[in-house]
């Protein structure tokens, strides 16, 4: 018998003072049987640095085709595509063929430090990338945040999220290792 995902409820509050963005988000995310804590919480994390009401969770780890999330337009067309974790650059070139703009966000210390050592090369070819990576740190901070009913504050601001669950603050400061240049 296969094992089934765990579905865990999230009353996301968001504060987003870049894009005067504020909005409260109830998510329903589904944790694969095969995804951690921590990538869960990445994920999570990802759709608050990136919200808006159009942006949806994709199948992920379920489907090599769609990401971990995205936003379409009405249309269909893929603006925003997000991976976390460390794609393979195959994945990020199609990506970036498909899609508006590509953000990844890396984390697992050492490893995702290898990863963007192998990849880097590549990926700077692609022009509508963004490559972010989380602390280890940062992300077993999120790990220990994940319950199946949470409540998030989030505050966006000079490229810091401040992270408030009852009443316990959590500074993340993703690295920019990669974003496309400016107009």
């Amino acid at each position: 018998m296969a094992l089934k995902s765990t579905i865990y409820k999230v009353e996301l509050q968001i504060a987003d003072l870049e894009r005067n963005y504020f909005q409260t988000h109830a998510l329903t995310v589904a944790r694969h049987p095969s995804e951690t804590d921590e990538r869960m919480m990445v994920r999570v994390l990802a759709f608050t640095m990136y919200a808006d009401e159009a942006l949806a969770f994709g199948k992920g780890l379920s489907s090599e085709d769609e990401p971990d999330l995205w936003r379409k337009d009405l249309t269909g067309a893929i603006k925003l595509w997000i991976d976390v974790g460390l794609p393979d650059e195959k994945r990020v070139r199609r990506a970036c063929g498909r899609s508006d703009k590509v953000v990844v966000l890396t984390y697992g210390g050492r490893v995702a430090d290898m990863w963007w050592q192998q990849n880097q090369v590549a990926l700077r070819r692609q022009d509508k990338l963004t490559v972010l990576n989380l602390a280890a740190e940062d992300t077993r901070a999120l790990a220990a945040l994940a319950e199946r009913g949470m409540a998030l504050q989030c505050t966006l601001q000079d490229g810091e999220l401040w992270l408030i669950v009852d009443g316990e603050n959590t500074r993340i400061v993703p690295e920019v290792r990669m974003a496309p240049a400016e107009a």
